[in-house]
């Protein structure tokens, strides 16, 4: 038997289902649905679709209880958030983090305590790689 291929980049619909299952944990359609119309109303054979082709995409699973399906994220947030930042370092900035660090703190109007936050982010970082 074949390994399955890794699961792809979620679009950005997708993300906001994910979003929605790793906040709330295992659900259904219907109870995604509620949360993602309190933002901008939705359709729910719209989301049932997306949701059944992110299972056959890798990005969720799926298992039958009662008459419904529950669904649950595939993989863990920190780890999808990650290869969607590795996606975006690759093209868009040719590998660099630096420049996307560039880029976010140009584009961001960073108050003083995010500032603190990204700069104990770096040390920390540092420390658990033995980077000095």
């Amino acid at each position: 038997m074949a390994a399955r291929p890794a699961p792809e980049t979620p679009t950005d619909g997708e993300l906001e289902i994910l979003k929605v299952l790793w906040q709330r944990g295992p659900s259904t359609v219907r109870e995604v649905l509620e949360v993602l119309n309190r933002q901008r109303e939705r359709a729910y054979t719209s989301i049932m679709t997306m949701m059944n082709l992110m299972v056959d995409k890798g990005l969720l699973q799926r298992e039958p209880q009662g008459r419904a399906f529950i669904y649950r994220p595939a993989s863990a947030q920190r780890a999808v958030l990650s290869e969607i930042v590795d996606n975006l370092v690759g093209k868009a900035f040719d590998g660099s983090p630096s420049s996307l660090v560039t880029a976010l703190l140009d584009k961001s109007k960073l108050s003083p305590e995010e500032a603190e936050r990204i700069k104990d982010a770096i040390i920390e970082y540092q420390e658990e790689k033995g980077i000095r």
